[in-house]
């Protein structure tokens, strides 16, 4: 009949799907560190504009405007249930497992000829300028630099791993020198200054192998040589972590948005309590695949801590982390079951008034819990719309 409105059943509310979507990677440069473990599954709680048109939508019977006259139909197609309009916060988040510990492994290699003579123990804390292990006892040290070492340095060299060494020789209180790009005559009496200090022989160029670059402090993970056993060079020699804990996260590329840095997150402690985090790296990590298995690639995020007391009592431990990857501040929202499709295209909700019922048209924004955020002409705070049977 002309004007006639058919109202089919809309999405069920809590049926949601998730559609993730496709962001550019924010990675680190280099090679990515090594993971301890696998990742467990991840709980969601979100919904996006997408996953709807491609399921709970598609399920909705159309209905229409007739011809754009509103008309409203017999007081016997009331639909069968009815929710309020409401003004709230959405957020899109999501759930995924974590490990709180120390971040990422990174094996120290060793570059030098002769016997193993010293080793730290696991657990203990190197800091600039100190050993890291003794080849034929004289000492493997560590120094702050993103660079790896690569080269001998000497009189003449420049580049960014001479100026990152004459950094760490001026922190250690090596001075004569100005702190460039360039390896001069100042700099190779600074170095001399500090072999002599160290028992080396003062020769005022840093022999490839005598120093091992690290971002900051380091903790030792494990031992890998043994003392007195022939040095390898090129094999490692000890495993390290940073110093301060934090908890990494592996994701699916598809969720690769939520590992923004900066963005904030929510730890959940084996104990009950929470821990405030934030994104603080987020890189791309591939794992080889098993026997006849394509290799896989990840996203890992390190979050890191800024109360670190909280979680002062755990070396290694599993825990939640909730990221949120939107947020939609004092919006109109109703149940996504209260959505419907319309045959004029996009979707629309059936507002019930004094015993009748009309549609209107809206525009559906962020879905999260069971809800969507919606705006349209006409739409206000407190209407009552109509659950679809």
């Amino acid at each position: 009949m002309p004007g006639e409105v058919h109202a089919g059943r809309g999405p069920e509310e809590g049926a949601v799907t998730e559609t993730a979507q496709l962001a550019s990677p924010n990675t680190s440069t280099g090679a990515a560190p090594q993971r301890r473990r696998r990742r467990r599954g991840a709980r969601t709680t979100l919904l996006v504009l997408g996953a709807l048109a491609a399921g709970g939508a598609a399920a909705a019977a159309a209905v229409g405007f007739g011809g754009g006259n509103g008309a409203t139909p017999p007081a016997s197609n009331l639909p069968p249930a009815t929710a309020p309009v409401t003004r709230q916060t959405l957020q899109d988040t999501q759930t995924l497992d974590g490990e709180l510990g120390f971040g990422p492994t990174h094996s120290a290699v060793n570059r030098l000829n002769g016997t193993v003579t010293w080793l730290p123990e696991s657990g203990a804390v190197v800091s600039r300028g100190k050993p890291l292990y003794k080849i034929d006892n004289t000492p493997a040290v560590l120094m702050y630099g993103n660079v790896p070492a690569y080269r001998e340095l000497r009189t003449g060299d420049e580049g960014t791993d001479v100026k990152q060494l004459e950094q760490n020789l001026k922190a250690l209180g090596y001075g004569g020198f100005t702190v460039d790009r360039e390896f001069t005559a100042s700099t190779a009496t600074a170095v001399r200054q500090w072999q002599e200090d160290l028992g080396l022989k003062e020769t005022g160029r840093v022999e490839f192998g005598r120093v091992v670059f690290a971002s900051g402090q380091i903790r030792v993970e494990s031992v890998e040589a043994t003392a007195s056993a022939p040095a390898q060079p090129g094999a490692a020699v000890l495993k390290y972590t940073g110093t301060v804990r934090v908890v990494v996260v592996q994701l699916d590329v598809a969720d690769q948005r939520l590992a923004k840095v900066g963005a904030a997150v929510r730890v959940e402690l084996p104990t009950g309590g929470t821990a405030e985090g934030t994104v603080a790296k987020a890189y791309t990590v591939i794992e080889a695949g098993g026997q006849g298995e394509e290799a896989t690639t990840k996203i890992e995020a390190v979050v890191s801590l800024a109360d670190q007391k909280a979680v002062a009592t755990f070396n290694q431990a599993a825990v939640d982390v909730t990221f949120t990857a939107a947020e939609r501040p004092d919006v109109l929202t109703v149940p996504v079951s209260a959505l419907v499709a319309l045959r004029e295209g996009g979707y629309g909700v059936e507002v019930v008034e004094n015993g009748a019922s009309r549609y209107l048209a809206v525009q559906a924004g962020l879905f999260s819990g069971g809800r969507v955020e919606v705006s349209g002409e006409g739409l206000a705070e407190g209407m009552t719309v109509g659950i679809p049977r």
